[in-house]
């Protein structure tokens, strides 16, 4: 209809032309991606905060976004030494100054001498810059118990995110059945939904175990694997470990069973280990999946293709706004990676700032360092580790709730119950019944999370997600809230 309009008036030589860019003629793959994370409860919660600063009353004098995995937001303090050296790169006239300890200005120094121009203002290779690449590599070597990497094979990112989007890009192919499928855990981190929706990739969804602490089990795997033949190509499988937004932390068995099905069905692995130093619970321990894969034998580690992501977002670091990531890739063909360096070459390069960042990540200071003392990396997880287990007991032993272990990540995803009436009253305003649970605890506690429904899960079912990530008061105001919220919505509705 508007296309006849604009030709009738083109027609009558008449100046008022329609858009060249409308809803109708966009790109459909962007308009099928969808975030969770940052959707309409969130944008609420800011035009909330906005009322608030004009002074609208409302129950609540805050809005708390637990929404996110956002650590400074979130209240943590970032980390001296790493802001320490990042002042030093970005102003290095502060060199001069006595007050800053001999081994930042030393990593300082180091990072400066490696930019263009002594200044991290300039671009650099696009695969990031060589002396990182050195120390990443260095990093995963004594993390994973001297098993080697090698420079070539890691490439810096602006945050993980753009690594994986990047991966994907270059393993969806095909068209109609031969269309290629990429197997993404249910719950997932929604940035996997997005970026398949944009890639008109084929979501393949296998589902964790609930009843076993989010656990994967191989023969969900098989089953998801085999419906989904039917009409596509699967040829990618996706693992997220520590869990996010499940925080469940994978055995060493279970890895090892993924890593045979990955070869055997001949899937490209990609291994979201993001998390990797959020391990809290009793008898967990994070694994990575290349130490796995070296040690399962030469005839899983000189076949299987891999990538694996790291981020400095995450962890004990919590700096997401410096946007610095890696990725690692095993086994791939030497062809492929000419493809890939030619890819991440249009974009230039990754942050600096994050790339320097993402060296002090894998390079902090050492024992006989000045910095070695005050580092506060072991308080920040002791800290995390407590607020898992707060988190957890408060949400056992609130009617209506059930909550898995935080075993890792930043995350609980509790299961909720939601009475029939709220149930029917969601539908009628057209709301999946999580959604309107969460945009009411919103509005009446001032409390932000995502709903179940924008990361999956078991139709039925109904979860939210909430970082553990407010300081410790806070957290425990916070659990108090949705107590009373969950018991005054039940009985509203019952």
């Amino acid at each position: 209809h508007a296309v006849n309009i604009g030709q009738q008036q083109a027609a009558n030589g008449d100046r008022c032309r329609a858009k060249v860019l409308t809803v109708e003629t966009m790109n459909p793959n962007v308009k099928r991606v969808e975030y969770a994370v940052r959707g309409p409860i969130v944008q609420r919660a800011v035009q909330l905060e906005k009322e608030l600063k004009q002074g609208a009353k409302k129950p609540f004098t805050e809005v708390i976004k637990a929404n996110i995995g956002d650590a400074h937001a979130m209240g943590q303090k970032p980390i001296t030494f790493f802001r320490q050296v990042l002042a030093l790169c970005a102003y290095p006239a502060l060199l001069e100054e006595e007050k800053f300890p001999e081994d930042a200005k030393q990593r300082a120094r180091r990072i400066l001498a490696a930019c263009g121009g002594h200044s991290i203002g300039a671009y650099s290779a696009s695969q990031g810059i060589e002396c990182i690449r050195q120390d990443v590599s260095r990093y995963i070597e004594k993390r994973d118990g001297g098993i080697p990497s090698n420079p070539d094979n890691i490439y810096l990112s602006t945050g993980a995110s753009d690594a994986i989007v990047t991966m994907l890009k270059l393993l969806v192919c095909g068209e109609g059945r031969q269309r290629t499928g990429v197997m993404i855990s249910i719950p997932q981190y929604p940035l996997y939904s997005a970026a398949l929706a944009d890639l008109a990739a084929v979501q393949i969804n296998y589902y964790l175990d609930e009843d076993k602490s989010w656990s994967l089990d191989v023969a969900e795997l098989r089953r998801s694997l085999n419906a989904a033949r039917e009409h596509c190509n699967p040829r990618v499988l996706c693992i997220i470990n520590p869990g996010n937004p499940t925080g469940q932390v994978q055995s060493r068995q279970c890895i090892e069973d993924v890593i045979r099905f990955a070869k055997e069905e001949r899937l490209f692995l990609m291994a979201d280990e993001v998390y990797q130093d959020n391990v809290y619970a009793e008898g967990c321990k994070f694994h990575s999946f290349k130490k796995v894969l070296f040690e399962m034998g030469p005839e899983y580690s000189s076949t299987v293709e891999m990538a694996s992501f790291h981020s400095t977002s995450k962890c004990f670091m919590g700096e997401c706004g410096f946007r610095g990531g890696y990725m690692e890739v095993i086994n791939m063909d030497p062809a492929v990676k000419a493809q890939l360096i030619k890819l991440v070459s249009v974009r230039l390069c990754p942050p600096v700032p994050g790339q320097a960042l993402m060296d002090l990540v894998v390079n902090p200071p050492q024992p006989d360092e000045p910095s070695y003392t005050t580092f506060e990396k072991t308080a920040v997880l002791a800290a995390l580790a407590e607020k898992a287990s707060i988190t957890e007991q408060a949400f056992n032993t609130m009617p209506g709730f059930t909550c898995n272990p935080v075993q890792g990540a930043m995350y609980t995803f509790p299961r909720i119950s939601i009475p029939q009436k709220a149930i029917d009253k969601a539908k009628e305003l057209g709301q999946v019944p999580d959604m309107f649970y969460c945009m009411k605890l919103l509005e009446e506690e001032g409390i932000c999370l995502v709903p179940g429904s924008g990361f999956g899960q078991r139709d039925g079912t109904f979860h939210f997600r909430m970082t553990i990530l407010p300081p410790t008061e806070k957290l425990k105001i916070v659990l108090q809230r949705i107590k009373d919220f969950h018991l005054r919505f039940t009985q509203e509705f019952s």
